[in-house]
């Protein structure tokens, strides 16, 4: 593992393609002061003031920390880590949170405009009630393996979740799954249904208007699989498509692969859209459940 001071890193406990980043004490005490600098509707209004803390960030590891986060990120064989504070203290609270996940986007890539938020953020909860129209915030429903970004016209490349907080919470664990530990890839991949163009759309929560059409299976530059596919959005077209969508699913949900973790608050999970499926599994149920989670979804740097 690649030393950089003050941060511990190491392979993920469950996988070796998941690397953890903890910040040493002497890291975020250094943040303290340049992301005061900034409140959050100044990161929401003027662009160039997130990359002002990435740069804050990075500096504090002479450019190292960005370095090792974009060869992890683009990596197939890892493609995913995670990174937050090693000790939570009364300094980290929701919006040191908010501006150390923006620091990090903004060393990857670009984050896109979130349409559901209205930002390049989003902040949502998860409680015991619900009366929403998607699986995100239904606490006691599993939330499938899927992609992000499978209704927009952005690109995709990467997707940050960081748990801000939660509060009598049992269950809920993370669920990742790498494409190419996938038993039914092969399969799925080549079947010619999963690459015809499939129509994807969204409910009213998401405030997008319009649906775009694109295969469910792609090729990256040196041929390898690549998915966009998350089970509420397609609109199949014909029988064919249906049955390919279900046994999709079902290959996806049955996979004795899956990475099955609890992120740690003050934690950002950040994974390559490409080559990583993401959901999560039910909670227990608690009428003072509570649990709040910022998205950053966005592009890689065109150098």
């Amino acid at each position: 593992m690649q030393k950089i001071t003050g941060i511990d890193i190491q392979e993920h406990d469950q996988s070796k393609r998941i690397i953890k980043i903890s910040l040493e004490n002497n890291i975020i005490d250094k943040l303290i002061f340049p992301f005061n600098k900034f409140d959050l509707t100044a990161l929401e209004l003027k662009p160039f003031t997130r990359f002002t803390l990435a740069k804050s960030l990075d500096d504090l590891t002479n450019n190292k920390l960005s370095e090792l986060m974009n060869s992890i990120i683009r990596d197939r064989s890892t493609g995913c880590f995670i990174i937050g504070p090693k000790n939570i203290t009364a300094k980290i609270n929701d919006t040191f949170l908010v501006k150390l996940s923006t620091a990090i986007a903004h060393l990857i890539g670009v984050p896109n405009h979130d349409a559901m938020a209205g930002k390049y953020y989003a902040r949502f909860h998860v409680k015991h009630e619900d009366s929403s129209d998607s699986y995100l915030r239904k606490a006691y429903r599993n939330m499938d393996l899927h992609t992000d970004g499978t209704y927009v016209k952005d690109v995709t490349d990467w997707l940050i979740m960081t748990k801000i907080d939660e509060q009598n919470v049992e269950g809920g664990e993370t669920a990742m799954l790498h494409l190419d530990d996938w038993e039914h890839c092969d399969d799925l991949y080549n079947d010619p249904v999963g690459r015809q163009n499939f129509v994807w759309g969204s409910p009213k929560s998401k405030n997008i208007d319009y649906k775009v059409e694109h295969p469910v299976f792609s090729t990256d530059k040196e041929g390898r699989p690549t998915i966009s596919y998350i089970d509420q959005f397609p609109e199949p077209q014909n029988m064919d498509q249906g049955n390919f969508l279900q046994r999709l699913s079902d290959g996806l949900e049955e996979s004795k692969n899956k990475i099955i973790t609890k992120l740690p608050v003050g934690f950002s999970v950040i994974a390559n859209n490409y080559f990583w499926l993401h959901g999560r599994k039910p909670f227990k149920e608690n009428k003072e459940l509570s649990r709040e989670l910022l998205r950053i979804r966005g592009s890689f740097f065109v150098n």
